[in-house]
């Protein structure tokens, strides 16, 4: 998605503004709202718009508020986006980044679960018509509140972890598998949790459609992890969008236009209204 220095109407983009929700146990929860906003189609009287809960990668690292046509890109088509800081993020105190450790897969739906809830009690989003959406470790957090809760409508999962046990003992480079020591618990003596936190280990309990985007050159989130997670998907309807010569992470214009219109035009398909581009066909 293009970012910061790149000329646009301003009348489309959003106006961010911060906010904190309420996790459990009363914790806060930091965010980005991105509210839709499009000068030329207004909402309709009476209707609340779809959200996109977005997390975000590192995982313990943090979305900062920017000046985004990625975002953009949806709120000017009438879904709102709110980004997730979720517990583990830098920049809110030790305590807060430290939240994560041994909780990857528990706190950080945890959190993207609280924020979609807030959202539809507040009255800002369609509690029918939220989306999850992240790459990498967002893609992780993304794939988890898919198989683990039944508060998202669909999902856009993108270069995803999904099976912890393989990414820990060679799917991935050192640094990375060694990451999850501190993220999960030490390996092997924490095997079991690595295999209950696993969304390809629960693939089959997903009822609500998806779309998942993976690099095929990607050496960090494997193609292999993906197709396995694919494997085990029962009769819900989703796509599957594998890109030659991408690696970790989207980085080629036409990959990235394509990878935008899949996302749209799942919301348009699961949310109900006309998308201007092409159309993803979902297969369960």
């Amino acid at each position: 998605a293009a970012a910061a220095g790149t000329a646009a109407d301003p009348d489309y983009m959003p106006v961010p503004r911060p906010r904190v929700f309420t996790g459990p146990g009363g914790r806060e929860v930091h965010a980005n709202l991105y509210p839709p906003r499009n000068p030329q189609n207004g909402p309709v009287p009476g209707e609340r718009p779809p959200y996109a809960v977005w997390a975000h990668g590192g995982p313990t690292s943090r979305t900062p508020m920017i000046h985004d046509l990625g975002i953009a890109y949806f709120t000017s088509r009438g879904i709102g986006v709110v980004e997730v800081n979720y517990g583990g993020s830098t920049g809110f105190g030790r305590a807060y980044r430290e939240r994560l450790r041994e909780n990857w897969g528990v706190v950080d739906v945890e959190d993207c679960v609280a924020a979609a809830r807030a959202l539809a009690d507040e009255g800002l989003a369609d509690p029918e018509r939220i989306a999850v959406r992240g790459g990498s470790a967002g893609g992780w957090t993304a794939a988890a509140a898919l198989a683990f809760t039944d508060v998202f409508a669909c999902a856009a999962i993108l270069y995803p972890i999904v099976d912890l046990a393989g990414w820990r003992t060679g799917e991935t480079h050192d640094f990375e598998s060694q990451y999850l020591e501190s993220l999960v618990g030490p390996w092997p003596e924490t095997a079991q949790r690595y295999a209950d936190r696993s969304p390809a280990n629960r693939a089959g309990d997903i009822s609500a459609p998806f779309v998942l985007m993976q690099g095929l050159q990607d050496a960090i989130c494997p193609p292999a992890q993906a197709e396995r997670f694919l494997e085990r998907v029962r009769g819900v309807p989703h796509a599957y969008l594998a890109f030659e010569g991408e690696q970790h992470g989207f980085r080629r214009k036409e990959t990235i236009r394509a990878a935008l219109h899949a996302e749209l035009s799942l919301y348009a398909q699961v949310f109900g209204f006309a998308s201007d581009g092409p159309t993803l066909e979902l297969r369960p």
